[in-house]
């Protein structure tokens, strides 16, 4: 039987907080963060409900899964983020020891990858699962901003 836990599956959850974002007038990028088929953090952009600007997705991603594990490192963990990670993102995923970043959508101008930001030496990186979905929810959210 083909297993229906695959990096789609999980970005569509993603996909689902970052509609949530949208909603509340976030800009929308979601994150999940899994472990054995198992999703532990479930969150998105909150920067203006808290008027934070290190509240990215992965930020709170990244406090809500240490809290389920009861530890910093997020080894054998797998983030499912919208967008590529920012540098400050990635700095921080660089510390948690992430196993596997999958992301949507590039940001050409701020990623982390076009900044050449490191991550954890052990950490994989994939990019591009749903990208032409978080990319439209994102055109859609600026198109919206500039009515």
């Amino acid at each position: 039987m083909e297993n229906p836990f695959t990096d789609e599956y999980f970005m569509k959850k993603a996909l689902q907080e970052a509609e949530i974002a949208f909603e509340k007038g976030e800009i929308p990028v979601g994150a999940v963060i899994v472990i054995d088929n198992k999703i532990i953090a479930r969150t998105h952009n909150l920067t203006e409900l808290l008027n934070d600007v290190t509240a990215h997705a992965e930020m709170q991603a990244i406090t809500s899964a240490a809290n389920f594990i009861g530890g910093k490192y997020l080894k054998g963990c797998t983030l499912f983020v919208t967008l590529e990670p920012c540098q400050m993102c990635a700095g921080a995923l660089y510390w948690s020891q992430i196993s596997k970043i999958v992301f949507g959508a590039r940001d050409e101008q701020r990623g982390f990858m076009s900044l050449g930001t490191q991550l954890h030496p052990k950490t994989e990186v994939k990019q591009g699962v749903l990208a032409e979905q978080a990319s439209e929810l994102m055109i859609k959210f600026f198109a919206s901003r500039r009515k």
